[in-house]
């Protein structure tokens, strides 16, 4: 193929060329795939940066991009002069690439030789669980503790005002739930009673990339969905850890979605 016929391909099927090749001084062009999300075809042309000559022959590989924004590579990289064709099939190999049966991720051959999840999600579930389990049993212990010193020290409790109670009624509750970068989420309904009514992890996963705060005290989610088969769209997918409600008012909207964590034993707590 002639320098002006590899240009020419790439540039109907909508390639763009790349600014530094990082392992040598051909030309690098690449576009996401038309089908698999996160994943980019990449184009080597083999034309010289500098002399605009072929040097080598074209090669076409497909990288899946995680959530840290790395190139993980899933298809290795098909040489050959009959460009467009190469395309296809490491497009049409994409498209069969394993996946990751918990976050939904593409997987990719590590230095190691294992085969792997391009997110490590698994990296974050070990780690997490061990935290999540020594805070758990340190909150127990000290809860333990400084009801035993209560009751030892507090004199006896004056029934509460029966008008306190009802003034409780009608007040706002904040509940949250402890996300971090790294958890494997799904989503889960629950109706006016806090309970849930239906639980979408067999048909929704993402992975949670950053939690912020904003000025109005909401802790906003990023989140990235890797899979929805359900009937849900996008913008009915939960975007915070954070979940107001009145327990005995009307004024939520019912059924109401939030996240649930699916990697590590973590639940939504009253504030």
């Amino acid at each position: 193929m002639s320098v002006t016929l590899i240009k020419a391909t790439l540039k109907t099927q909508n390639f763009r060329e790349h600014k530094n090749n990082p392992k040598g001084n051909t030309l690098i062009f690449s576009r996401n795939h038309p089908t698999e999300k996160f994943v980019r075809i990449i184009v080597d042309s083999g034309i010289d940066k500098n002399t605009q000559k072929i040097v080598s022959q074209p090669s076409v590989s497909s990288v899946y991009i995680n959530i840290n924004k790395h190139w993980r590579e899933i298809v290795s990289a098909h040489k050959g002069t009959n460009l467009s064709g190469l395309i296809t099939t490491v497009e049409t190999s994409a498209v069969s690439a394993p996946k990751c049966k918990h976050c939904g991720a593409k997987k990719f051959k590590a230095k190691s030789g294992k085969v792997v999840c391009a997110n490590a999600c698994w990296s974050n579930w070990s780690g997490n669980k061990i935290k999540s389990t020594q805070k758990t049993s340190q909150k127990s212990s000290q809860k333990i503790q400084a009801q035993k010193t209560t009751q030892k020290s507090s004199p006896k409790i004056a029934p509460k005002n029966p008008q306190r109670k009802t003034m409780k009624k009608s007040s706002l509750e904040i509940w949250s739930l402890n996300l971090q970068p790294g958890d494997l989420v799904t989503v889960e309904e629950i109706n006016e009673n806090n309970e849930v009514t239906k639980d979408y992890t067999h048909s929704i996963l993402g992975v949670v990339v950053f939690v912020n705060p904003d000025p109005r005290g909401n802790r906003i989610v990023k989140t990235q969905w890797t899979a929805n088969t359900s009937s849900l769209q996008e913008w009915q997918l939960p975007s915070t850890a954070l979940m107001p409600r009145y327990p005995y008012g009307n004024t939520t909207p019912y059924p109401f979605t939030r996240f649930k964590v699916i990697s590590r034993k973590v639940n939504w707590v009253k504030e």
